[in-house]
């Protein structure tokens, strides 16, 4: 695999808060153009290690990439090019839908067409929600309008920290419909879930994270048939 055919790669990546190691060691390398799964038991480290992908915290040790800019050296490349779908949406209650989206664009130094924010709005099925304040939304709308964020400003990495939570059919679907197009032009998803059924409609490989590192690293057909087997 060439160098510029890998949307992120870390190398002995590791995290340390006071005395406490979260992160021991990743190595992991993702394609352009592929989704991955990430798995791990609850405080694992997973999303600590979407903090430091998506350079909201630095590495204690290790390095890492991002389409070929430095995770320390080229944080600010790489914030252009990573968007964050996580467990909180970042989203102020004061404001309407439609003000939070001209606010995060505004943000990014972009002036968006009003036309472009109710498209957006509309995709995520909240077009009757246009002028709402975001204080009144439930945890399924929140998350639907984190992701019309993302449609404004699409990224080349995807960093997903359970996106099926709160969400219901469509809304997984919809979540599932995105990643597959940020893949297809040629981006590439990480996805952090407990839910492998949900995600292997987009992930082709899923990784585990074992005492701080990845401990499994395999085709996601393959997991999901050793978990049919045993179960049978």
């Amino acid at each position: 695999m060439s160098h510029e055919a890998r949307a992120l790669e870390l190398e002995n990546v590791a995290r340390r808060f006071g005395r406490r190691w979260v992160l021991r060691g990743v190595t992991l390398d993702v394609r352009a153009g592929e989704s991955v799964a990430l798995m791990g038991r609850n405080g694992s480290g997973k999303t600590t290690l979407l903090r430091v992908i998506a350079t909201l915290l630095r590495p204690t040790r290790g390095r890492g990439s991002v389409f070929g800019c430095e995770l320390v050296k080229e944080a600010d490349d790489i914030r252009a090019l990573v968007g964050v779908l996580g467990h909180h949406a970042g989203l102020y209650d004061d404001l309407t839908a439609s003000e939070n989206l001209r606010f995060a664009m505004q943000m990014y130094g972009l002036s968006t067409p009003r036309t472009e924010i109710e498209r957006a709005l509309e995709e995520v099925g909240l077009g009757l929600e246009v002028q709402e304040r975001v204080r009144g939304f439930s945890a399924g709308m929140r998350r639907r309008l984190a992701l019309a964020r993302l449609m404004l400003r699409p990224p080349r990495l995807l960093l997903l920290d359970e996106p099926y939570a709160a969400f219901d059919q469509a809304g997984i679907d919809q979540v599932n419909a995105y990643v597959r197009k940020i893949v297809d032009n040629g981006g590439a998803a990480l996805v952090v879930t407990h839910d492998l059924a949900r995600a292997s409609g987009v992930a082709e490989r899923v990784m585990r994270i074992e005492d701080g590192r990845i401990g499994l690293d395999t085709a996601t057909e393959d997991l999901l048939r050793e978990e049919t087997d045993s179960v049978a």
